[in-house]
């Protein structure tokens, strides 16, 4: 997923039931493939009010490490947008670590336009038994607790045990340091029923190993916390997930307009790489 449930809280004190939760995690994320996905985007629909006349890009998503070294993320997202007055490029790149065994987080983003520095966020969190510590350090030094949250590994592994287990939908809180990096957003799931690919199934051809593998169609959901009833997401985005982490046949609505992401490349990345045991 790229925005980037409860959070388990590991106490001198933990129950046998979190410890259960905790080696379920291990196991699926053993599961995960370190893997450099590239998609082609394009613009599906925008509305008058959005100011875009058209929009095309690429997305690259890069995933590696393992459950006991941490998993990290590199992510650029580059868009052209014409608003028919004026074109500009748009470059988001992000950087993620996330060490699932000691529950913080690392997170860095940089927005540019036309090649210049608009925003930088970067700080790290931390579960804590109140919540989730964050401590950022751009764009300024802030201090912040928030409510309890999954970090986005974590909520990925989430999504894969519901889909496995047959639960369709569920709801949970995710910190990915997105925005501003000081809030986290609530979000729905909805998990399909794993299905296998057609012959007209888009970017399929391009999962090389993976193409004929059965897959689940998920759909998320992302709220502002506190403001999901009655509300309409921020930011929706459906997708075709396999069990190994490696997602396709994008679908991104941000409201104003929707953008869709074909597979166009997927290279599997060396898994054994700098890995340790869990000890």
């Amino acid at each position: 997923m790229f925005r980037s449930s409860l959070a388990a809280v590991f106490l001198a004190g933990v129950s046998a039931s979190s410890l259960s939760a905790a080696a379920a995690n291990a196991t699926i994320a053993s599961g995960l493939i370190p893997h450099r996905a590239v998609y082609d985007l394009e613009l599906k629909d925008a509305t008058e009010r959005s100011g875009i006349s058209g929009m095309f890009g690429r997305m690259v998503y890069e995933f590696n490490g393992s459950y006991c070294d941490g998993f990290t993320t590199n992510f650029r997202f580059v868009t052209q947008i014409d608003t028919g007055d004026a074109v500009r490029m748009s470059d988001q790149q992000t950087k993620t670590f996330e060490n699932l065994e000691a529950r913080k987080f690392q997170f860095e983003t940089k927005s540019f336009t036309d090649d210049q520095l608009d925003k930088e966020v970067q700080g790290s969190a931390e579960d804590v038994a109140a919540g989730v510590k964050v401590d950022l350090s751009q764009p300024a030094n802030r201090k912040l607790e928030l409510a309890e949250s999954r970090f986005p590994t974590e909520h990925m592994l989430d999504v894969i045990e519901n889909a496995k287990a047959g639960r369709k939908f569920f709801e949970a809180r995710v910190f990915d340091g997105s925005d501003d990096g000081d809030k986290t957003l609530v979000t729905t799931t909805v998990v399909g029923k794993q299905e296998m690919p057609g012959p007209s199934d888009a970017d399929a051809d391009k999962a090389g190993a993976f193409a004929k593998t059965a897959f689940w169609p998920v759909t998320i959901a992302y709220f502002n916390d506190n403001e999901k009833n009655d509300a309409l997401p921020v930011y929706r985005m459906s997708f075709k997930l396999y069990e190994n982490g490696i997602t396709r046949d994008l679908t991104m609505d941000y409201g104003d307009f929707v953008l869709t992401g074909k597979l166009s490349n997927l290279e599997l990345l060396d898994a054994k790489a700098g890995q340790k045991t869990c000890q």
